[in-house]
């Protein structure tokens, strides 16, 4: 890919796409976190609706996972009061099917669940404008429906109470938090009027980026020249000794967050008082969160077993849906090396070469920065590459094996995202190879 720099700094960039985007939409409206990407984004873009549309209304959307800590929910409250007469306000706090990476039998928890208010990690919000079981204007809300689908709806059921006009979400999504995310500012397959931050949810419905191309350092100096309030969080965290990447506004319970689940017990004690009694495993998972009982670390293999045979002893003792889950990452997987093969450096090419696998090339890899090579493995998929010291991307079972110890139940160390539209995907691969031998497995 070639880079193409503009003579613009990010912030009149910024200028530019919001002139743009209230040019091209009827209505608008922002997904607010309360971290701080999103939390800047808003403030630039009331701001920029202050400045030149003052008669447009702004819809700001909060999707509350009830566990966080008391200083993002003092913060959230903040902004919205900091904004309840100049915008539309909702606060979501609904049942939703959430994943959790702390238990092996669980694969998601229900914030705000009305069968367990008794235990809830902090009381409902009183606000005017937050939307509950009791108060839900939201007619495409399905009880306990998967959070990702709860924001996707809520943009719909946005689009339909604002007269079916053309409906944008704004994100405080950037391409330098991972390599996902840029690799899919780089597709411009859906991108509107080929804008590259900008892509189609569904009928009427957008989804934007606009400060996509800013870095960690625009954010925060941003923050401090228009002297914008944020979440304190942040400070607290940079006391602890958190590096950046480790600084996250996010369900503690999730994959990127359970390693730093024990900063609630030094942070906010009472909240974690509630947290331990809310989520099965929230305690083990912050004392044993980066070591082997979580399946970090050094990893052993039990006496008399490969790491294929542990792999299935491992799913025949798990829930029938979480192992169901498990088998349909892994052949695809299989799959994906049998047929189209990932992208290897020469390096670990030749290295694999010289240790005697067979392998071949299958063109280059997209989804790479310096389009390397696709390897397929033209054998069965090896049992550990611990003999390969130049890279971790090599399948193996001993890799599958790792993502149930570790209760990565998306599977994210072997490559597969998280969003909903990925695991559609990965299900219709699932389908078109229904017999996969290398599994053995039955499904």
């Amino acid at each position: 890919m070639i880079r193409e720099y503009s003579d613009l700094n990010v912030y009149d960039a910024l200028q530019d796409r919001l002139q743009f985007l209230f040019e091209e939409f009827d209505n608008i409206f922002i997904s607010f976190s309360g971290g701080k990407d999103s939390g800047l984004l808003l403030n630039l873009l009331m701001d920029y609706r202050r400045k030149h549309y003052p008669d447009r209304k702004i819809g700001i959307f909060h999707q509350d996972f009830e566990a966080q800590y008391t200083v993002t929910t003092e913060y959230i409250e903040r902004t919205m009061e900091r904004y309840k007469d100049e915008a539309e306000l909702y606060w979501v706090c609904l049942p939703m099917a959430t994943r959790t990476a702390l238990s092996s039998y669980e694969m998601y928890w229900y914030p705000w669940d009305d069968t367990k208010e008794d235990a809830w990690v902090r009381p409902m919000p009183k606000k005017k404008y937050v939307i509950n079981l009791k108060s839900n204007p939201m007619t495409t809300y399905h009880y306990r429906m998967h959070q990702e689908d709860l924001a996707h709806q809520f943009a719909r059921w946005y689009r339909i109470s604002h007269e079916n006009k053309k409906t944008v979400c704004l994100l405080g999504m950037r391409a330098d938090e991972s390599l996902q995310r840029y690799s899919g500012f780089l597709n411009k397959q859906y991108g509107y009027k080929g804008k590259c931050w900008i892509t189609k949810q569904f009928k009427d419905v957008w989804c934007a980026s606009p400060i996509y191309d800013w870095t960690l350092d625009d954010i925060w100096h941003a923050t401090w020249l228009f002297h914008y309030d944020y979440n304190k969080l942040y400070d607290l965290y940079y006391k602890a000794g958190l590096k950046p990447s480790q600084m996250r506004v996010a369900s503690p319970f999730n994959d990127y967050s359970k390693d730093a689940l024990n900063m609630y017990r030094v942070i906010d004690p009472q909240i974690w008082v509630r947290l331990v009694g809310r989520v099965r495993g929230a305690n083990f998972g912050a004392i044993y969160g980066r070591s082997k009982a979580m399946g970090y670390r050094s990893v052993r293999l039990p006496e008399g077993h490969t790491w294929k045979s542990y792999t299935m002893f491992l799913l025949d003792t798990l829930p029938t849906r979480l192992r169901n889950n498990y088998v349909k990452k892994f052949n695809a997987s299989i799959q994906f090396w049998h047929k189209t093969g990932g992208g290897l450096d020469e390096e670990t090419i030749q290295e694999l070469i010289d240790h005697g696998y067979r392998i071949k090339r299958n063109g280059v890899s997209n989804y790479t920065l310096n389009k390397k090579s696709r390897i397929i493995f033209l054998d069965k998929i090896p049992d550990n590459t611990d003999d390969i010291a130049t890279t971790k991307d090599i399948p193996s079972w001993k890799r599958m094996c790792c993502c149930i110890l570790k209760n990565d139940h998306i599977c994210r160390t072997m490559g597969f995202g998280m969003t909903r539209e990925q695991q559609r995907r990965i299900d219709a691969i699932q389908k078109k190879y229904e017999s996969i031998e290398e599994m053995n497995y039955g499904v």
